[in-house]
């Protein structure tokens, strides 16, 4: 399954024509979060592939056309993916979570994840030490962690962290194997 995964920032070069000829063989989109609604409409328009997506800490409206996976366990092209939007609690605002909220919405989807498995983790925020920040609005969350620890996705797909915060590497393997990959911006991946 080949994945153009997208987040925080727009891309001039998939927000043109060139983004046809880009993502020839694309089988699905996945945001992240943190995009305008009307560029993830561009790319669903233009790309011959559905989106799914969870909600960053600035979404406040849904894509036409997009898959909200956010809270829920998805299927598709044989792949089941977990999808839990949001940041670290911050500020008052949508979209925001204490660890203990982030827990509890993951709580209500353990036996399905049991059950089912999961094969790709799509979150907004990182896992807390796995290329996150120390300032309370870039922590990552521990219940990621817990996640891959037990269910061992494929992948974890993140955005939230952007490559001018930090100079730190954008890919992990986590030591349950998953590869965490940070996609802020856009990235094209290849998955078995």
């Amino acid at each position: 399954m080949k994945i153009l995964a997208v987040s925080d920032e727009e891309s001039n070069i998939l927000w043109s024509s060139q983004v046809k000829e880009l993502s020839r063989g694309i089988d699905l989109i996945v945001s992240c979060g943190d995009l305008r609604r009307d560029y993830l409409e561009y790319l669903i328009t233009m790309i011959d592939a559905p989106l799914i997506y969870v909600h960053g800490n600035h979404d406040t409206s849904e894509p036409e056309g997009g898959i909200n996976i956010d809270g829920r366990i998805y299927a598709f092209g044989g792949m089941r993916f977990l999808g839990l939007g949001g940041s670290m609690r911050y500020r008052e605002g949508l979209n925001m979570y204490t660890e203990q909220e982030m827990r509890s919405r993951f709580r209500r989807l353990r036996l399905k994840a049991w059950m089912q498995g999961i094969d790709i983790l799509i979150t907004h925020a990182p896992a807390k030490n796995w290329g996150d920040l120390p300032d309370l609005a870039h922590n990552g969350f521990e219940t990621f962690n817990d996640i891959m620890t037990r269910y061992k996705p494929q992948i974890m797909l993140h955005g939230h962290v952007h490559r001018s915060y930090t100079r730190n590497m954008r890919d992990y393997v986590h030591t349950s194997g998953t590869k965490i990959m940070n996609v802020c911006g856009y990235r094209f991946i290849e998955v078995i």
